[in-house]
């Protein structure tokens, strides 16, 4: 998909943001990862829910990589939510 738009879900750790897209036709929401790194820009990581398909790891470790599985696990429900009402902040109305 070309260009989704994003919506800011969660920043963890400090400086580790996550943002989602809109539910696409085929009922796949993009989520994408970044984090900040002095030495290479940025590190990012793309996972396609519901099936928690992983592509374009750049900068994350196993380890990083497995705990954001964690998080996207426990969250999903959520970003699918979110994904259909255009962001948290329209769907709570802020």
């Amino acid at each position: 998909w070309c260009c989704p738009m994003m919506y800011p879900f969660l920043q963890i750790d400090g400086d580790t943001e996550i943002v989602h897209s809109e539910m696409q036709p085929d009922g796949e929401v993009k989520v994408y990862i970044e984090k900040p790194d002095a030495k290479d820009g940025f590190h990012h990581a793309t996972c396609f829910l519901p099936g928690y398909r992983w592509e374009d790891i750049s900068g994350f470790s196993d380890e990083e990589i497995a705990r954001f599985q964690e998080v996207l696990e426990s969250t999903a429900h959520l970003i699918i939510e979110f994904s259909q009402q255009g962001g948290f902040e329209h769907a709570s109305g802020l």
